[in-house]
């Protein structure tokens, strides 16, 4: 009887006793309480809410694609760049097209002018048929060369050898300021397109520059990395130097178009003024024997 006490008695010490984790074993854990109703509740909530912001974000991700709505998104900086180069370019296209016209009309004054001229036996006779011509820029030229020679007709020198090489001076020299008169109005406004084609790009890099800084600025605010949130703002940024490339290139086409067609036209001015002294000479020559 002693015996079965002492059992019992050590069995209800071992149960109420505290369990010890034998060592490198893992303590047991407590599992955790299951979420309430309320919890579940705003779990959802948050869920829908996040899904609803993304959807709106993704809709005006897509309106970004429209360059009015991006031209509308910029900063007041961007949209003084933009208009600049926009001005810059119209311009510039507007130069292209008078341009084009008046070398085109230039060259087939010229075209006919010497078809006429070429036909003259004296200096005379080349007078009355550039007469009937129309005005244009290697006439001023003639009239300048032919008001030289009746100046010295006018003197009594016309027929004299010794005035002959101061005869050809003077005439050469007076078409060659009519020549560069006219050279000069065709080469109008080719400083103000060297300006646009070399500048313009630098505009538009400093209107990217400027959006790109308000990009991170903006993302530094809204504490968001997401495309969605940036796309818009370089989007804009860069195109500021889509329109410094669009008023840069028509500016050095249309340069380079008009500085060869004003160096063709120089020289075409310069082998009629040779032609005209030849005459002249020729004419001299025919008198004075």
């Amino acid at each position: 009887m002693n015996s079965l006490s002492y059992a019992l008695l050590s069995l209800y010490a071992q149960a109420g006793s505290p369990q010890t984790t034998p060592p490198g074993a893992t303590p047991p854990t407590d599992a955790p309480p299951p979420p309430t109703a309320a919890d579940q509740a705003a779990i959802e909530a948050a869920k829908a809410a996040a899904e609803a912001k993304a959807a709106e974000a993704a809709g005006q991700g897509g309106e970004g694609l429209n360059l009015l709505t991006l031209f509308n998104k910029l900063e007041m900086v961007e949209k003084v760049v933009m208009v600049i180069l926009a001005v810059c370019a119209i311009y510039s296209i507007a130069l292209l097209i008078e341009k084009v016209w008046v070398m085109r009309a230039n060259n087939s004054k010229i075209k006919e002018f010497l078809g006429a001229f070429r036909k003259a036996n004296s200096v005379e006779e080349a007078e009355a048929i550039v007469r009937k011509l129309p005005s244009s820029g290697i006439k001023t030229m003639f009239d300048a060369g032919m008001g030289e020679v009746r100046k010295t007709q006018d003197l009594g020198l016309y027929t004299m050898r010794d005035a002959r090489d101061h005869t050809m001076q003077r005439v050469a020299s007076a078409m060659q300021i009519k020549q560069n008169d006219h050279l000069e109005e065709l080469g109008s406004s080719m400083t103000f397109l060297a300006s646009i084609g070399s500048n313009a790009p630098f505009i538009g890099l400093f209107g990217t520059v400027w959006g790109i800084m308000n990009a991170f600025v903006g993302i530094v605010q809204t504490q968001s990395t997401s495309l969605v949130a940036v796309a818009p703002g370089i989007a804009g940024a860069l195109l500021a130097t889509a329109a410094g490339l669009l008023a840069a290139i028509p500016a050095v086409l249309i340069y380079n178009f008009s500085a060869k067609q004003i160096s063709k036209t120089g020289g075409k001015y310069e082998d009629f003024a040779s032609e005209f002294i030849a005459l002249v000479s020729r004419d001299m020559d025919r008198r004075g024997a």
